[in-house]
């Protein structure tokens, strides 16, 4: 993805100008994801997680909203999902999990404090590693969802707000990066790494918007950091790191001081906006909640876990390369895609991988893009991927009368092969009928053989052309390639 182009009116502050070295020049980003795990119930009652549409507040307990005597319990799945991430993350695991709470007043909070992990996280110092560079974690630790705050207009603007305490007690898993990451770019890229682990653990739903914190700081400020709350895509990621950047060195020319505060980031006008001064966490006032026990994991619970964790995406590149013998580029394309991932690997049972993984990468992934479609929701089936494709490798069809069924396979469902017989679509096989359409191309188009004969390649991919227009697409391109240049040669 490119840097965006983004031009305020009011301040006239454009990230267009902005190379991509002098913004990896004396910059230091912090991420805070937090990923919403996929489990039936709530982190600490039995509520179900509510879905899209639900009436508000109807899917919530005393639990959630915090009233006297109620006493929160620990969802077990949520526990053993946010191990399975940490693991995955390389984080070493406390062998206590222990939840305080975290005190502040705002209206999404019911009982004036959100159950949390402070003095002793899930999950600590772990990495992952983007383009060979390792991007170290801080923390991986769970909590719970406040309530949806509904503003009628915009923050900025609304003169009320709205509460859906549904969301309140959803399962969080927040992963923290230490200021590592040096580009608005690589953050981007951080992010997309992330997704692809939690699609391989199978933790979270692919349907839901990942959203996440920034913390932002330039050299040129002695690294005074601004937080940029809730932005939730990989080009807002990008966009919002872009401006904030920029901001803080325009402000800095103009002599101004910058302060640590949290802002939040405006899709529609491209810029940040401030919220509020920067709280610490001694501002939070950290308890260890007394009504939740302490919790230890033990040595054989983290191996029956470690067991569990699948083939992950570096795996996965090594086994294409050493067993599929793919590029190097392919293995990686295809296994940081969980679901081309799994194509593949059902496809290469059948079909030659070199051949799968050629159609996989490029065809099914510029279909889907063009259809602006998930991966996750293509329509294509592995049966009938494997049906066409073994008609390919059987010399029985064209390769662009198979690129055809496959954009008809993301419009509707059928069998390819039947479709194939039905539509008379095979590949022609009889000599006779070839050597004739090719001998009527080159006494219809003498001039071009000329050209051929004369130096100019690019002619006889016009006379192919005109093979293939005569049989409809239905011969092989080979075949006609070789009975072309022996015709010329013949008669020449």
């Amino acid at each position: 993805m490119l840097f965006g182009e983004i031009i305020m009116n009011d301040a006239m502050i454009s990230t267009k100008n902005i190379s991509a070295n002098n913004m990896r020049n004396n910059v230091k980003i912090g991420l805070e994801i937090h990923v919403q795990l996929n489990t039936k119930t709530k982190l600490f009652c039995s509520c179900p997680v509510p879905k899209s549409g639900d009436v508000p507040n109807s899917k919530c307990c005393e639990i959630c909203l915090g009233h006297p005597g109620s006493k929160p319990v620990l969802n077990r799945e949520a526990l053993k999902k946010a191990l399975l991430l940490a693991l995955a993350l390389n984080c070493t695991i406390s062998e206590e999990i222990i939840f305080s709470r975290k005190s502040y007043f705002y209206p999404d909070l019911a009982k004036n404090y959100q159950i949390s992990q402070f003095e002793i996280p899930l999950g600590k110092n772990g990495y992952i590693q983007i383009n060979g560079k390792k991007i170290n974690l801080r923390r991986v630790h769970i909590e719970e969802d406040p309530a949806a705050l509904v503003h009628p207009e915009t923050i900025a603007t609304s003169s009320y707000v709205l509460i859906d305490y549904n969301r309140s007690g959803i399962p969080l898993c927040e992963i923290v990066t230490e200021p590592d990451i040096i580009s608005p770019e690589e953050a981007r890229l951080f992010m997309k790494k992330i997704i692809t682990i939690l699609d391989y653990l199978n933790i979270y739903d692919p349907n839901l918007v990942i959203k996440a914190d920034a913390n932002v700081s330039i050299k040129e400020s002695g690294y005074v950091r601004a937080e940029i709350k809730n932005i939730s895509s990989f080009k807002e990621i990008e966009r919002a790191l872009n401006y904030e950047i920029q901001r803080h060195r325009d402000e800095i020319k103009e002599g101004k001081k910058i302060i640590q505060e949290t802002r939040a980031w405006r899709y529609d006008s491209g810029k940040t906006i401030l919220l509020r001064k920067k709280e610490t966490d001694d501002d939070y006032g950290y308890i260890v909640d007394p009504d939740l026990c302490t919790y230890h994991v033990s040595a054989d619970m983290l191996k029956k876990l470690k067991d569990e964790i699948p083939e992950m995406p570096e795996e996965r590149i090594n086994k294409f390369v050493s067993k599929f013998k793919l590029a190097k580029d392919d293995a990686e394309v295809i296994a940081n895609e969980k679901v081309l991932a799994e194509m593949l690997e059902r496809a290469a049972e059948k079909v030659k991988p070199e051949l799968a993984a050629r159609w996989i990468r490029r065809e099914v992934v510029r279909i889907a893009n063009y259809h602006d479609m998930d991966l996750h929701k293509i329509p294509l089936t592995i049966e009938q991927l494997i049906e066409l494709l073994d008609m390919v490798e059987k010399n029985k069809i064209t390769d662009n009368t198979a690129k055809e069924i496959l954009e008809r396979l993301f419009e509707r469902s059928f069998s390819p092969a039947e479709y194939v017989k039905e539509n008379n679509l095979g590949i022609i096989h009889d000599l006779g009928r070839l050597k004739d359409a090719c001998r009527e191309t080159v006494d219809d188009n003498k001039k071009v053989v000329e050209d051929y004969l004369s130096g100019k390649e690019e002619a006889l991919n016009f006379l192919l052309g005109q093979v293939m227009k005569k049989t409809k697409g239905k011969a092989n391109p080979k075949e006609i390639r070789e009975m072309m240049l022996r015709l010329i040669k013949d008669n020449n």
